[in-house]
C-alpha cells in the first residue's frame, strides 16, 4: 500500500463557484480603478481649474502711469517766470493835467419824486504811467441849476483822506461807491441842520462838475429832477 500514488481530494462544486465569484470580484475591482483613473480624475481637474478664481491685473498694468508731480524748486521757478519780481515794478512821476480826462457820471439821467442821484467820477489817463492823488481829500462835487449852485460835497465833507494810486497808461477808472446827493442846498452853517432847503422837481434841470487831483472835468453831466 505504501506505493501507491496518493489521490487527489475534490472539493465540491460550491467552492469553486465561490472561487470564481471572489475572482470575478477582483475583475470588477481592477475595472473600476481603472475607470475612476480615466475619467473621475479628469472632471476633478476640470472642476478645480473652474472654481480657482481668474487672475486679476495688477494695478500696474490696469492703470496709467502715473505723472511726476513737480517739485517745490521747479513750481517756485514757474511762479518767478510768471509774475514780474517787485523789483522789476515800474515806477512813475506824478500825472500831468493835459494827459489825463475827467467825467461828471450820473446813474439816471431823470429822477423821480423822492429819488436821490447817485454821483461818480470817470478818469482816463491818455498819457504814460503816473501817480494821482485819488483821495477824498482830492475829490469834489458840484450840483448846480443855470449859475446857482445847490451843493457841493466839500462843504460838509467830514475826515478827508489821500490815496495816492499809479495810473497805467491808456487805463480808465471810476469811483467804486457813488456819492449820493440828498436834493438838498448846502452849505458850511447848514451842515447839522434836518430842514435845509430842497431842490424844485417838476422836471427841473440841474447839472454836475467834478475835480479829481486838482483836475476838473471837461463836460458837466446834465440830469432832471422830478
Amino acid at each position: 500500500m505504501s506505493g501507491d500514488t496518493p489521490r487527489r481530494r475534490r472539493h465540491s462544486p460550491a467552492v469553486y463557484r465561490r472561487r470564481r465569484l471572489a475572482v470575478l470580484l477582483v475583475f470588477l475591482v481592477v475595472v473600476a480603478g481603472l475607470v475612476w483613473l480615466f475619467v473621475a480624475q479628469p472632471w476633478q481637474a476640470w472642476a478645480a481649474s473652474e472654481s480657482e478664481p481668474a487672475p486679476t491685473p495688477t494695478a500696474t498694468s490696469a492703470s496709467p502711469t502715473a505723472t511726476p508731480s513737480p517739485t517745490a524748486s521747479e513750481t517756485s521757478a514757474a511762479q518767478a517766470s510768471a509774475s514780474p519780481e517787485e523789483s522789476e515794478t515800474p515806477t512813475a512821476t506824478p500825472c500831468v493835467a493835459r494827459d489825463l480826462t475827467v467825467e461828471a457820471v450820473t446813474d439816471k439821467s431823470e429822477y423821480a419824486a423822492g429819488e436821490n442821484p447817485l454821483l461818480s467820477i470817470r478818469l482816463t489817463n491818455n498819457g504814460a504811467d503816473c501817480t494821482l492823488n485819488v483821495g477824498t481829500s482830492a475829490q469834489s462835487f458840484t450840483v448846480m441849476s443855470g449859475s446857482d449852485v445847490w451843493w457841493r460835497s466839500t462843504d460838509c465833507q467830514s475826515e478827508p483822506s489821500d490815496m495816492l494810486v499809479l495810473l497805467e497808461a491808456g487805463q480808465t477808472v471810476e469811483s467804486s461807491t457813488p456819492v449820493e446827493w440828498d436834493r438838498t442846498r448846502s452849505s458850511v452853517d447848514t451842515c447839522s441842520e434836518a430842514g435845509r432847503p430842497g431842490a424844485p422837481g417838476g422836471g427841473a434841470s440841474y447839472y454836475l462838475d467834478v475835480e479829481i487831483g486838482g483836475v476838473s472835468s471837461t463836460e458837466p453831466a446834465y440830469f432832471l429832477l422830478y
